[in-house]
């Protein structure tokens, strides 16, 4: 019985040897656009988040990296007398660090501490037949957070990856209003995030 719980065990957590190696550089990001259409209030929303990352492994399984780009949300409601327009962008910047555990030949857990940052402004614009307003109001955020993960080598170049939920903590502000502070804690299936990466294999 002791030998079936052992057997168990070394299938579940791996006893490989695989590590991937120092000095190895990988790219991958995010890539995520919405759009939607609501004919009875006559609202578009559309969503943009464009995130390119670049990792680089300072020793077997440890890897740092940052990812560098842009997210925009855009809210536009056509009135019968008012028109407005909603707009949200920013630079995104996410500095990271990523632990990796091997579980096979192939199959990784990794954890994942970074601290996302982002730097825009929100636009307001208002017109009617006559008059046309606009009002822009810079803001940034910065946090920390966790995420665990799976990571599956396809082959010695492509892997797919998954990250279950987020634990961390942020903090927005506007230029001259107080901070909101948000903490999220939790292994959210519902929030199961896919990727690809591509690793240049030594």
């Amino acid at each position: 019985m002791k030998k079936l719980v052992l057997a168990g065990a070394i299938a579940l957590f791996g006893l490989s040897n695989a590590q991937i190696a120092k000095g190895t550089t990988y790219v991958s990001g995010t890539l995520n656009f919405s759009s939607t259409e609501n004919n009875n209030n006559n609202k578009t929303n559309n969503e943009l988040t464009l995130v390119p990352t670049v990792g680089y492994f300072v020793a077997s399984n440890v890897a740092i990296g940052v990812g560098v780009g842009y997210a925009s949300a855009t809210e536009k409601v056509d009135g019968d007398l008012v028109d407005t327009k909603f707009t949200k962008s920013a630079v995104v910047v996410e500095p990271f660090v990523r632990k990796y555990w091997t579980l096979g030949e192939k199959f990784f857990i990794f954890g994942q501490l970074s601290v996302p940052m982002q730097f825009g402004n929100d636009k307001n614009e208002v017109s009617t037949s006559n008059t046309s307003v606009t009002t822009k109001e810079k803001f940034n955020s910065f946090g920390v957070a966790v995420k665990p993960g799976l990571d599956y080598f396809l082959n010695k170049n492509w892997t797919l990856e998954a990250t279950i939920g987020e634990f961390g903590y942020s903090n927005f502000k506007y230029k001259d209003a107080k901070s909101v502070n948000n903490y999220n804690f939790g292994l959210d299936l519902a929030s199961v995030g896919i990727g690809v990466k591509y690793v240049f294999a030594k």
